[in-house]
């Protein structure tokens, strides 16, 4: 007997619902097969598309905001007037409903056409906008140009052989096998010309002539520009070891990385795993999905601890050792011969695999030879942009003056990337919008969701509110008494509240 798809859930708004009905701020229901979300703002009551565009998140669980209503995995964002994405990471909008009050019933029955955005466009806007980069705050920005109808010229030049792909999809469910290679484009390959953003793939720029504005290719090619958004993102550390040119030893950055250890991935025994950082971890977490043996190796003493403290990192290794991983801590590879991993400890682990996540370092050679500002990352201001007027700089390399922490921070996630580059699209267009977004990462390990927000190099004090291996909590990371950032498990509001809360505090 063929399976039969579950009816959509909740009340059928066509025939409407009473007032008495929907007494919470959203109640999840449908008009006809389509689930919708209605959603209660103040005096006024919209209906909008069930999930979130990005990873298809359930908007009915999550935070209500003034006109807007933002998803409870990873913090997207949707205006409920026009369904509009207005923070990443979703990039589409959602569909939208016209609703009618009739007596003390709502009835929704047909969708609205979308208006199109707001824009702010400039009188005398830039001809030429060239983006050096194809990672998460390139694309943000070329898109986001786009989106607000910027009439000139979008050149993307990008070193990856692949368009624009969903980066945090390659240590997660591509490499575990859940997920096919067709869902990782950001935007299918006749966006970009739709769009007229020209994107030149396998491009390394080689140069910047900032009295001549122009930047040069390694071929030789002189690409001139009236703004320039340098996104040059960040480059895998590779260890000084013996070894590391063998073909089963890899890093994660890129599309064809993860490609390459899928492929040595079949059929392998067992892999090491170097490094228990976040990628690290992730890329175990993916190997042992495939039914690979797999050994981490890590200088430190817990995993993750120097971000998410010592209670957070012994659950984390607890959670990979009940699905097998072994840890091998305090300790490191000083040599790969063959596929025998040498110890530095004296042992010893063959491995048919070696992925290697020690972290990343900003690629800031352009920058540095254009003699821009360096300060640990490209310095840039409130408004995103370098020591050199008309060059701007986000994502991985930017180091910002962050209004929550109070400091200068440069921040390697990928939301945040995204974020800057939507600024800094906007700010190239002349609208002058500080970037002041509180930063914001997620990682999963197995079934397990971390939600991050804020930022905390260093802290006095940790308050857990919750059981952390009940996976139910939510941590403050804590200096001086001020709360700089927030970890939480299967907390959802209470992690959109407190991103929340960290946005309100500029406004005491």
């Amino acid at each position: 007997m063929a399976d039969q798809q579950a009816p959509p859930a909740g009340p059928d708004l066509s025939k409407g619902v009473s007032l008495s009905e929907f007494t919470g701020e959203t109640l999840l229901a449908h008009v006809g097969d389509d689930e919708v979300v209605l959603v209660r703002s103040g005096s006024e009551i919209f209906a909008i598309g069930a999930h979130c565009s990005h990873y298809h998140g359930p908007l009915a669980e999550g935070l209500v905001t003034g006109e807007s209503i933002r998803c409870p995995w990873h913090h997207a964002c949707f205006d409920l007037r026009t369904g509009e994405a207005t923070r990443v990471p979703a990039l589409s909008p959602v569909a939208v409903w016209k609703v009618e009050l009739e007596g003390d019933r709502v009835f929704v029955r047909e969708k609205r056409e979308a208006p199109n955005p707001q824009v702010k466009r400039a009188a005398d806007g830039p001809g030429q906008i060239v983006i050096v980069g194809g990672g998460a705050a390139g694309f943000a920005a070329a898109e986001m140009l786009h989106r607000q109808d910027y009439r000139g010229s979008i050149v993307m030049l990008s070193n990856e052989a692949a368009a624009p792909v969903d980066r945090p999809n390659l240590s997660k469910d591509y490499l575990a096998g859940s997920a096919p290679e067709d869902w990782l484009p950001l935007r299918p390959d006749d966006f970009y010309a739709g769009a007229k953003i020209d994107l030149r793939l396998n491009i390394e720029v080689t140069s910047i002539d900032v009295n001549a504005r122009h930047v040069v290719t390694a071929g030789g090619e002189t690409i001139s520009y009236d703004r320039l958004l340098l996104a040059t993102g960040a480059e895998p550390v590779r260890l000084p070891i013996p070894g590391m040119d063998q073909p089963h030893v890899h890093v994660l950055r890129s599309l064809a990385d993860s490609r390459a250890i899928t492929a040595s991935a079949d059929g392998a025994r067992r892999a090491v795993v170097i490094g228990a950082s976040f990628i690290g971890l992730e890329a175990a977490a993916s190997l042992r999905a495939r039914n690979v043996e797999v050994h981490v190796v890590g200088l430190e003493q817990r995993p993750m601890e120097r971000v998410l403290g010592p209670e957070m990192g012994d659950f984390v290794r607890a959670l990979h050792e009940e699905h097998g991983v072994i840890f091998h801590l305090g300790d490191t590879v000083t040599a790969i011969d063959g596929k025998r991993a040498t110890l530095k400890s004296g042992g010893a682990i063959e491995a048919d695999i070696v992925v290697v996540g020690v972290g990343v370092r900003p690629r800031l050679g352009l920058a540095e030879k254009a003699k821009l500002a360096i300060d640990r990352g490209v310095a840039v201001d409130a408004y995103l942009e370098t020591s050199v007027p008309g060059i701007y700089a986000a994502g991985d390399i930017a180091r910002w003056p962050d209004p929550h922490s109070r400091e200068n921070i440069r921040v390697e996630h990928w939301v945040v990337a995204e974020r800057q580059g939507q600024t800094a699209a906007r700010n190239m267009l002349g609208q002058c919008e500080p970037f002041d977004a509180v930063p914001f990462f997620w990682s999963q390990h197995y079934d397990v969701p971390i939600n991050y927000v804020g930022h905390a190099e260093k802290w006095d004090e940790i308050a857990v509110d919750g059981n952390i291996a009940g996976r139910d909590c939510l941590l403050q990371y804590k200096r001086n008494g001020r709360v700089l950032a927030v970890a939480s498990i299967y907390r959802d509001i209470a992690s959109l509240g407190a991103e929340l809360a960290m946005e309100k505090a500029l406004l005491l």
